[in-house]
């Protein structure tokens, strides 16, 4: 009966020690970095009251006959899952997601912690908050994070170019004038239907009236004594009294009408006078709106049949041709009709003479007189064309007046600029242009935007490239400013690599080449601190910068389940935990770090309290089990 006392005993025993487990895990439910603990159970020697026998010839074997003693707990190990991050936006907050542990020391012993709620002291030394001990670097050693001091400057040593220089040649251009279409053509006409003389009333006046050009109404009127009127006294009467037209007599005995103007700005329209004197009427002469024809002109139209033309030039008039030729000369020379020629042939060489640095040409085919600089580039070029006051004859030449076509430009061009700083951090412009060559390279001239500051060495480079628009030969210079401030830096332009697509090319798309990065910087103040999931703390600056301030060390163990649990949550070293190994976070099978974070308790209550319920029912199983036996043990001495 002993046996089953000692049984129960021990049941009862370990049974306390797993609610123990249990009730310090439930106490942890909520401490960072906490990792549960778990008992097992393992069975206590065997009292045996017979050894097992092996089969004969005749029997079988029995099996041994043993009654177990009991139950004890063999083991309480760690459950070394993931808990769950807290964020809480902390910088110096730390938690590990995955193996490792954080090291800190009190100067005397190193302890290692999954809770990473660090901060700085007053030394700027990092140390753990909860207890002040600091924490450790990947050498071992105690480090501090400077928040204090600016951020030196650097001077710029190379700048980085990058983008496209395009293929296709726009440049360089000569400038273009071009006239408007020099037309020629036929006249306005009208013709009567009768023919002379005409049957009229003796002494009445015979009225019509002819609109010329589009111009206002001029009135003719014919009077006979005898009131029989010719075809030559209406021919006379018209060319009397009206401008701008030319009246004759048919070769049917009527009357012909033709403008003096041609082309289609010419025209002619009959307005019949009153119905008792209309001499439209007693002549046949039709009322319909008649207008002229154009064509082009050719060399040797005479100026006076352009359709410009207002009336006939005569010998000796002036035709001026003013402006600017392409080298910026003025001209004013004047054009003699019929002593430097007549047609329009003489007058396009008249201008050509004029225009000692342009090329003057007529095309036949468009009717366009052209003007072309003979050297590319912008220029000031202008032609105007006018009479003279004192003609008999003039144009009106503002339908051909002459504009430009094709603006003159210089070679292609590409300008970029990039801030660069001397070495105390003032920051400073450089300036790259690009300009094409006739063989096909770009000479690359490097200046400095303000006027104390130079290029003083390595100003021009030339860059050719390959067919496929890769850097063809060297893919960079190297060059040299003097600031006004005395000081001086060498700076390496980096182009890209020789052959290769990773810098600047040439290919047919636009332009977009720009000087893309340089190294320097002017001076920082911190602006922002950061831990990577290297354990690096990183600074931030107001000039853009980053730099590493220091670095949290991770320790790793080959046994993590051997570390002492030495309270407040840190863990020493044991005979079975292996030796500790520092270094970086997210390296050699150690855990990322994660800034602004606490790792929460990884214990799961749904799972102790089921455990909690196994453990009291165990319990009271053995305790059960002790208050049987006290009864048999009662009624075994009440027998005797």
């Amino acid at each position: 009966m002993s046996r089953a006392l000692l049984s129960a005993l021990g049941g009862l025993r370990a049974h306390q020690q797993w609610m123990d487990v249990i009730g310090n895990n439930l106490a942890n439910a909520n401490t960072p970095g906490f990792k549960s603990s778990r008992a097992l159970f393992s069975t206590l020697l065997s009292q045996t009251l017979r050894q097992g026998s092996a089969p004969s010839t005749n029997l079988g074997g029995t099996n041994p006959v043993q009654i177990g003693l009991g139950t004890n707990v063999s083991v309480v190990d760690r459950d070394l899952t993931q808990g769950t991050l807290d964020f809480t936006a902390r910088p110096f907050d730390l938690a590990l997601m995955g193996k490792g542990y954080f090291a800190v020391t009190d100067g005397t012993n190193t302890r290692y912690t999954r809770v990473g709620a660090f901060g700085l002291d007053a030394e700027s030394f990092m140390i753990d908050v909860r207890t002040g001990m600091r924490a450790l670097d990947r050498q071992g050693n105690a480090f501090q994070v400077d928040t204090e001091s600016l951020l030196e400057p650097n001077a710029t040593s190379e700048v980085k170019m990058a983008g496209n220089l395009p293929a296709v040649v726009g440049g360089p251009l000569p400038e273009v004038l071009e006239s408007g279409v020099m037309n020629t053509g036929t006249q306005a006409s009208l013709t009567t239907q009768l023919a002379g003389p005409y049957a009229g009333t003796a002494g009445v006046d015979y009225t019509m009236s002819i609109s010329v050009d589009g111009a206002a109404l001029q009135t003719v009127a014919v009077n006979s004594p005898t009131g029989a009127i010719t075809a030559q006294e209406v021919v006379d009467a018209i060319n009397a009294q009206i401008d701008g037209v030319t009246a004759s007599v048919s070769g049917t005995g009527g009357v012909d009408l033709v403008s003096d103007r041609n082309g289609s700005s010419s025209s002619l329209q009959v307005t019949p006078g009153p119905d008792t004197s209309d001499l439209a009427s007693l002549i046949g002469m039709p009322g319909s709106f008649v207008t002229g024809q154009d064509s082009l002109a050719d060399e040797f139209t005479d100026l006076s049949d352009l359709s410009t033309n207002l009336s006939d030039y005569v010998t000796g008039d002036v035709i001026t041709v003013s402006g600017v030729d392409s080298d910026g000369t003025a001209i004013e020379v004047p054009f003699q009709y019929g002593v430097d020629g007549t047609t329009l042939g003489d007058f396009v060489s008249f201008i050509g003479n004029a225009y000692p640095n342009s090329t003057v040409s007529f095309d036949a085919a468009s009717g366009l007189v052209q003007i072309e600089s003979n050297d590319p580039g912008e220029s000031d070029m202008s032609l105007v064309v006018s009479d003279s006051a004192l003609n008999t004859g003039g144009s009106n030449w503002a339908p051909v007046s002459f504009s430009v076509t094709s603006d003159g430009t210089g070679p292609d061009t590409v300008a970029s600029s990039i801030q660069i700083y001397d070495e105390s951090g003032i920051e400073h412009i450089l300036n790259f242009e690009l300009e094409r060559q006739d063989n096909g390279t770009w000479m690359i001239t490097s200046s400095m935007a303000d006027d104390g500051d130079q290029v003083i060495n390595g100003e021009t480079f030339f860059v050719g490239f390959n067919p496929d628009g890769s850097i063809q030969g060297l893919s960079g210079f190297n060059l040299t400013v003097q600031f006004e401030n005395g000081s001086s830096s060498d700076i390496q332009v980096d182009l890209g690599s020789s052959g290769g697509l990773d810098g600047i090319t040439q290919y047919g798309s636009d332009n977009s080449l720009i000087a893309d990065s340089q190294d320097g910087f002017p001076p920082g103040e911190l602006s922002s601190i950061t831990v990577n999931s290297n354990g690096e703390v990183e600074g931030f600056y107001s000039n853009g910068q980053a730099q590493v301030l220091g670095a949290f060390g991770v320790a790793r163990f080959n046994n993590e389940l051997g570390l002492l649990d030495l309270g407040d949550g840190y863990f020493g070293e044991s005979a079975n935990s292996g030796s500790v190994a520092l270094g970086a976070g997210a390296q050699g099978g150690t855990g990322n770090v994660v800034g602004g974070a606490l790792e929460q308790s990884n214990v799961s209550t749904a799972d102790e309290f089921v455990r909690l319920i196994q453990a009291q029912r165990g319990y009271q199983a053995n305790a059960r089990i002790i208050s049987i036996q006290d009864r048999m043990l009662e009624e075994a001495v009440n027998v005797v």
